[in-house]
């Protein structure tokens, strides 16, 4: 790829949207994940008692909330892999297309 087809890309709009957006929505998603894992080890080293409170037999909350926290991991994986197969495939589309245009001319 020579270098005027990269600057057309980049200067592209909807090439600027998909990074944009793109990396906003997976720091979003990343500090997200952060706080919950952090602020369980938090309620681990400070409520002890808390998170050893049985429920139902040896069945803890620490345990239903560490699967509460696993499920919900695969739960925001599974959106974000949905909104890239959705929307910023459609954006990487429009952007190798005008690319291929573009080289045309």
């Amino acid at each position: 790829m020579d270098d005027s087809t990269l600057r057309r890309i980049e200067a592209d709009p909807n090439y600027q949207k998909l990074v944009s957006e793109r990396k906003s929505f997976g720091w979003t998603l990343a500090i997200t994940i952060l706080i919950l894992y952090y602020g369980y080890i938090a309620i681990v080293a400070f409520a002890p008692d808390l998170i050893a409170t049985k429920v139902a037999g040896d069945i803890t909350i620490g345990i239903i909330m560490g699967v509460a926290l696993i499920l919900l991991s695969i739960l925001l994986t599974g959106i974000y892999v949905m909104r890239a197969n959705g929307e910023y495939d459609d954006l990487t589309n429009a952007i190798v297309n005008a690319a291929k245009i573009g080289g045309k001319k």
